[in-house]
């Protein structure tokens, strides 16, 4: 075209140009081609909005938007109408052949005033095989149902409304076409068009008031058509139907009705709708947006998540929180006695001090057992329970492709396209958008679904596939699934619902990937009944109640969520529920980040439950469940609180950075539990939060009772709990609370606070660093078993024990805390331990009726080693005490003349020959360092902080010397 027009008037030109003439000059030349298609928002829009057959591409949810290309919509626009011309003998032998084939030979009639033929039914009798009927404006009423015994094409003259149709219309042919016709009910039926075994081609079609019924095999394929005024397609075993473009409000009932399994016979049109159906792209690539290793990402208007890194200083800036709480129950159910003379100096005022004294004949002791916790790593960096500041990163969940990678079934559901395949349609202002039953299949893409009661229903074994929709605004919840339904929800913008956004009950059991479900009236996901589900990589945010809750015998998969800003609990397990919680993010939620309560039974493990503006984790009264190497960490109140007795199992979590208790263990009994628990927290009303959960948590189990009563479900899924003893066989038995292998770490206040009127067994923690005590105990009337736990440098005294407590310290390592290092009030054994560099007096007793302090090993800074105050009673012998500071003057054994009945022997006191001597080489040997404790093969400390094996002899002794304490397994061995 060089040396010709110039190339915009070229454009020009070839705007006035017709479809056929635009094609033949894309033939001439590949520069001609070009510049026929840079024709497209000009030429090829025009030509694409002009056809009378087609409406807007993106209408009737995105009128507003514009296509990639129009020139390419209107080629599918083209391919799509032919579909049903397709039914002839293919030519498999050779293109060529294509030359030869006979066309097919077409008359056009005409139906209206003045025309050949008045009526329709007239019309259609004399019609031949793919014949054109053209009905002028007007109104075509049939007082009985009109056959289509031949393949014929109806159209429409006129804009669309012009020409409507009072009729009932059964196809008994292989295949037909409506085209621009307005669909109303005859006076004898609601159902304006039905076939049984042939193709029906609907394309901008309106149906008031109408009902179209498709049954298998056969097939409809419908295009820009609106289904209004309580109008719905109704369709039964269909093999594939294609319902694409359309607008269905107004309805009474559902409108897509998709009943039975597809029929085992085929008809010509099913490979056709079948490869029309996958030619709709499928975008796998994207994921619900997180922040990039972010802890606290917000939702931006758009509905992705804002990007940032959030530090402890930031967190708490932006919440108001501090580090220290002041004003909590601490101060006023807890004090360390009196204070030691290091704490007397920094009360004088003397701030630069940590210690009168310092340890000059120091100890060594960093190799303990849980040493490889505290100590940095080969590449510098420091682990978790001793770093400064909390995790920073988090993981980002996974995109749809990679969740499709790695199931096969999903895979396999993804690419699917059986059943009733609806796609790029809206749902809007009426009952019920897609109800499927008895093992009826259906294919959702794209659309939307907005002003219903709900969105989608899918019962009786039927299978839904949802991609890429939005579900907003329904009154009831979006998506329900009930009676073994099954299927794929992926990708979808579920938000703004009056009740949860999923709804699984009943033996449910669908697959729900990388969804956004948010800003719920209600809670995000429900799952009850004996419902499951495997709900992986969502983004769960802003909810009214749980992000995820699940009751009834609800026994779900959550992995790799996130769950956060969530105005209650991120997710709940009330009333038996069940589940398997791993490797979510759960974060910003205004109450507990899981709460477990009344039967709830779930595994929660390898989570990270963090900045949340109360507890991190609740196990509430009858709570279980196995809770297992999660991070926990910056939360406003406790990290953990439990009820010891629901026997909860706490192993190898991390416990970190909380403003108050790194975990806090309450009985049913106690009557203060409950105020310590609802006490009004700083900067929040923890108490008319927790009441608030539990009337929530009622609410939402009540509406559960009362949505069963309507479906007329009843209670039968009742009959389908399994018994206790069913739900916990394969569970490690306990009949006490355990608290193992757990690191409870930089918490504002106590690191591990009791005050509980069960047992409680607390094994192989490593307890350090908090501002108050390491371990407080409060209340404790049955046995507390503190063993081989690692308690070292927290801000107070290291075991408090209040009086009238029972408890046993036996294989721990208490090493340089603030204060004393063990200050025992109550009863119990101080047994095999080591208790080096505490601040205060190495082990405190007062006032206790029985006592045993057998084989301890013990080292102060300034004060006593082991000091008995007051009445005492019991026994203490065979403990070695060294002494710490030849300037501490005070006696290494002091007893006061009120315990002369308490029996002293063999006890060993270690002083260096004179003041001016070198340090000598004291060493704890033989056994060495306490705890001692090794971690079992193939496991990474990493994973599990303390999650490490306690030698057997070591806890099978401990058992035997302190009694049959609550039938211990170890007894029965021995």
């Amino acid at each position: 075209m060089e040396g010709s027009l110039p190339v915009e008037l070229w454009r020009l030109i070839l705007a006035y140009l017709p479809l056929p003439d635009l094609g033949r000059c894309c033939q001439v030349c590949r520069a001609w081609r070009e510049l026929v298609f840079s024709l497209d928002n000009t030429r090829w829009r025009q030509l694409c909005l002009g056809c009378p057959e087609c409406r807007h591409p993106n209408w009737p949810s995105q009128p507003h938007l514009e296509p990639p290309s129009w020139r390419e919509a209107l080629k599918q626009h083209a391919l799509a109408s032919r579909t049903w011309t397709r039914n002839g003998p293919e030519l498999q032998s050779s293109a060529c052949l294509l030359f030869f084939r006979r066309r097919k030979d077409r008359r056009v009639w005409h139906v209206g005033p003045g025309c050949e033929f008045e009526t329709l039914r007239g019309a259609l009798g004399v019609a031949g095989p793919y014949d054109r009927v053209v009905l002028h404006p007007g109104v075509y009423e049939e007082q009985a149902e009109v056959a289509l015994k031949v393949p014929v094409e109806l159209v429409g003259l006129g804009r669309l409304g012009e020409v409507a149709l009072l009729v009932c219309m059964e196809q008994q042919c292989p295949t037909a076409r409506l085209c621009n016709l307005v669909f109303m009910p005859p006076w004898f039926s609601t159902v304006v068009y039905k076939t049984s075994w042939g193709h029906v081609q609907l394309d901008n079609c309106n149906f008031e008031g109408a009902q179209l019924q498709i049954r298998g095999p056969g097939t409809c394929q419908a295009r820009f058509c609106s289904f209004s005024q309580g109008s719905s397609a109704h369709l039964l075993g269909v093999v594939v139907s294609l319902l694409d473009s359309c607008d269905f409000s107004g309805s009474d009932t559902a409108s897509v009705t998709v009943e039975g399994p597809p029929a085992s016979e085929r008809n010509w049109a099913c490979k056709h709708l079948a490869a029309l159906a996958r030619t709709f792209p499928s975008q796998f690539s994207s994921s619900p947006s997180s922040p990039e290793g972010s802890s606290a990402g917000e939702p931006d208007s758009a509905g992705g998540v804002k990007k940032e890194y959030v530090s402890m200083e930031d967190w708490k800036r932006r919440t108001g929180g501090d580090a220290v709480c002041h004003g909590t129950v601490i101060e006023d159910d807890w004090s360390d006695g009196e204070p030691s003379d290091g704490e007397e100096q920094k009360q004088d005022g003397n701030h630069n001090s940590k210690k009168l004294f310092t340890l000059i004949y120091k100890i060594p002791y960093e190799n303990h057992g849980l040493s490889h916790l505290l100590k940095p790593r080969e590449d510098g960096s420091l682990p978790l329970a001793s770093a400064p500041e909390p995790p920073s990163v988090t993981p980002e969940p996974l995109t749809l492709q990679q969740e499709l990678d790695r199931d096969p079934e999903a895979q396999m559901l993804a690419s699917s396209v059986l059943g009733c395949i609806v796609r790029r349609c809206l749902f809007r202002d009426g009952k019920g958008g897609v109800y499927l039953s008895n093992y009826g299949q259906a294919r959702l893409e794209e659309n939307v679904f907005r002003g219903l009661n709900y969105a989608v229903r899918c019962i009786q074994n039927s299978t839904i596939v949802m991609l890429r929709n939005e579900v907003c605004e329904c009154r009831a919840s979006g998506v329900f699934l009930r009676l073994s339904a099954q299927g794929l929800i992926a990708e979808n913008n579920i938000h703004s619902n009056g009740e949860a956004g999923l709804d699984i009950r009943k033996g449910a059991n669908p697959i729900i990937l990388c969804n956004k479900i948010h800003s719920g009236l209600r809670s995000g996901v429900v799952v009850l009944g004996n419902g499951k589900g495997s709900i992986r990589s969502n983004l769960i945010y802003n909810n009214k109640e749980a992000g995820v809750y699940v009751l009834f015998s609800g026994n779900p998969v959550v992995i790799g969520n996130h769950i956060f800003q969530g105005q209650a609990a991120g997710i709940a397990i009330n009333e038996n529920g069940r589940g398997m919680i791993t490797e979510n993010v759960i974060r910003e939620n205004q109450w507990g980040g899981v709460d477990i309560r009344r039967g709830g039974d779930p595994i929660l493990r390898n989570n990270y439950i963090c900045y949340g503006y109360s507890d991190g984790v609740v196990v509430g009264e009858r709570g279980r469940g196995l809770i297992e190497g999660n991070r926990v960490y910056c939360n406003k109140g406790c990290g953990v609180w439990v009820m010891s007795s629901s026997l909860p199992q706490l192993l190898g979590n991390y416990i970190i950075h909380n403003c108050m208790y790194g975990l806090a263990v309450f009985g049913r009994k106690d009557p203060d539990y409950v105020e310590a628990r609802e006490g009004n927290w700083p900067g929040q009303e923890a108490g008319d939060a927790a009441g608030g959960e539990r009337r929530a948590a009622e609410g939402e189990a009540r509406e559960a009772q009362e949505n069963f009563n309507e479906e007329g479900e009843l209670f039968a899924w009742e009959s389908d709990l399994d018994s206790e003893d069913e739900r916990h066989s394969a569970r490690r038995s306990v009949s006490v609370a355990l608290v193992e292998g757990n690191c409870l770490s930089h918490n504002g206040a106590v690191g591990l606070y009791v005050k509980s009127s069960e047992a409680l067994n607390v094994f192989g923690n490593l307890v350090n660093s908090n501002c108050g005590p390491g371990v407080a105990v409060l209340q404790s009337g049955q046995l507390t078993r503190l063993v081989t736990n690692c308690i070292v440098e927290n801000g107070r005294g290291g075991v408090a024990v209040e009086k009238d407590c029972r408890v046993e310290l036996r294989g721990n390592g208490i090493y340089e805390n603030g204060g004393h290092g063990v200050r025992l009030s109550g009863n119990g054994q101080i047994v095999e331990n080591d208790v080096v560099g505490n601040g205060g007096c190495g082990i405190q007793v007062s006032a206790s009726t029985d006592i045993k302090v057998v084989r301890n090993r013990v080292q102060p800074v300034q004060g006593c080693g082991i000091a008995l105050l007051g009445a005492v009673k019991g026994v203490v012998h065979d403990n070695i005490l060294f002494q710490g500071h030849p300037g501490n003057k005070k006696s290494l054994l002091h007893v006061d003349p009120g315990s002369e009945s308490c029996v002293l022997r063999n006890n060993s006191i270690l002083k260096p020959n004179n003041s001016c001597a070198p340090a000598p080489p004291w060493v704890l040997d033989n056994p060495p360092p306490r705890p001692l404790a090794s971690s079992p093969a193939g496991l990474s400390s990493s994973q599990y902080p303390s999650r490490v094996g306690i030698s057997m002899t070591a806890r099978v002794g401990a058992t035997v010397e302190s009694g049959c304490h609550s039938g211990s397994m170890f007894c029965c061995i021995l």
